[in-house]
């Protein structure tokens, strides 16, 4: 490796953030940068940030704080480096660099620069950058599952949203890259892939002219993986085609992430949400009825500007009515750049909290029954881990996503060591988070 310093990486966000993480350290690697997870023996430290609410921010700036208290060198990335640029420079002296989220392909040159006594910015105005197949890549997941990117920015406008100025617009990788990168990765023994991007649902539509969902799952059903997960798919996006390869490619879960964010029609036009008031029951049930092995997951802002107890009942009564298998409770975060931020009529933050408090406290019940219906059946379970004292394993069913659902705690059969790979399971017992079972 010569004399080419180490690196460690802080990564923080969401799975997009991680595939931007997984390709720095894949372009560093093969430009012969040492790697290292200690970030106290490391030369530099890339924090990967995230800025998307204020809690985000808070995590990345506390990062960066604790890095710099320790005399580090830091490069800054990821969409606080996009949100604040130079500032960082000016606030932080030990920062060398900062990265936007158009332009981590440049960490090598960036890197360079900073060896050579440069404090380089690299941030795209319009983020234009999506990494294709043949961007190295170097995974940070578990073995058996892999986040895939097949779409990067956004062209709506929600009015709480600062994700356009922080990612840019909508540009879709071609049929053909996503799935040369579902092979290779298959090929490294993966079992389950992820595909996300900010509307899944709205893949392609840039570069193809309309979306093009249904036809890239269908090509991603000849790919020997043996789960496929789509994340942040909106439910007016559900074409008859796309339902018809859900339930026609094998391959495919039936997992429906749906970020709703809302049920009230008021509420959803002030949000400026691409379907406004079409979120309702028939939307919901149509999907129910059109995949009725789903696994429906969403996710509610409470406490939105000129939010009253009324909008809010409603949003109860809704999740009361559908049963979702998941649901995600975030309390409104005014963004400064997001038109929101002006709205009059803001929710104290204590009535913000109160019914975050409350409408997570609606949902366990729903979640227990629906998990206890899993009981007495036998589920593939990918394994993720296992505990040395009790070699008991821990994985997920098909039913649970990656960091944001829940697990399946496993008592294994004999010795075996199935890291990484599908088991069959039989669910013994449940809790509102997770199932238990034995391997079978």
């Amino acid at each position: 490796m010569g004399n080419k310093p180490t690196i460690a990486i802080a990564h923080l966000g969401c799975e997009k953030n991680r595939i931007d993480t997984e390709h720095m350290l894949g372009l560093l690697v093969q430009a012969g940068y040492g790697v290292d997870s200690n970030e106290e023996l490391a030369d530099y430290v890339i924090v990967n940030t995230c800025s998307f609410i204020q809690e985000s921010r808070q995590e990345s700036v506390q990062t960066l704080v604790e890095l710099a208290e320790a005399d580090k060198k830091i490069v800054i990335t990821g969409c606080m480096a996009q949100h604040y640029q130079e500032d960082l420079l000016d606030a932080l002296p030990e920062a060398v660099a900062v990265v936007g989220t158009g332009d981590y392909h440049k960490i090598v040159e960036v890197m360079e620069q900073v060896q050579g006594g440069d404090r380089p910015i690299a941030v795209s105005a319009n983020p234009t950058y999506i990494a294709d197949d043949q961007t190295p890549r170097y995974r940070t997941t578990t073995e058996g599952v892999a986040y895939l990117r097949i779409a990067e920015g956004c062209d709506y406008k929600c009015a709480f949203c600062i994700i356009p100025h922080l990612r840019g617009k909508q540009r879709s990788r071609p049929i053909e890259s996503i799935v040369a990168e579902a092979q290779k990765l298959a090929d490294e023994g993966v079992q389950e892939l992820v595909l996300i991007s900010q509307i899944t649902t709205n893949y392609g539509a840039d570069l193809y002219g309309k979306p093009q969902l249904a036809q890239l799952l269908r090509a991603l059903g000849q790919v020997d993986v043996p789960w496929i997960r789509m994340h942040y798919t909106y439910p007016t996006g559900f074409s008859p085609e796309v339902i018809a390869a859900i339930r026609e490619t094998p391959n495919i879960l039936p997992y429906l992430d749906l970020p709703l964010q809302h049920s009230h029609p008021d509420i959803l036009r002030a949000m400026n949400r691409p379907w406004q008031g079409q979120v309702n029951d028939q939307i919901i049930e149509n999907l129910k009825q059109a995949i009725p092995n789903g696994v429906f997951r969403t996710t509610f802002i409470v406490g939105f500007p000129g939010e009253t107890q009324t909008h809010f009942d409603h949003l109860c009564d809704f999740v009361d009515r559908h049963q979702f298998d998941h649901v995600g409770v975030f309390a409104f975060s005014p963004e400064e750049e997001a038109p929101a931020s002006g709205f009059d009529n803001p929710v104290p933050e204590p009535v913000k909290e109160e019914r975050r408090n409350h409408l997570m406290e609606r949902q366990q019940p729903i979640s227990l029954s629906r998990n206890q219906a899993e009981i007495g059946k036998t589920v593939d379970v990918l394994v993720e881990g296992s505990f040395p004292d009790t070699q008991n394993l821990i994985g997920r069913c098909a039913r649970f996503a990656p960091e944001v659902d829940g697990v399946v705690y496993v008592r294994p059969q004999g010795n075996s060591e199935p890291l990484g790979k599908l088991i069959s399971v039989k669910i013994t017992d449940a809790d509102a988070y997770d199932l238990y079972g034995d391997q079978v």
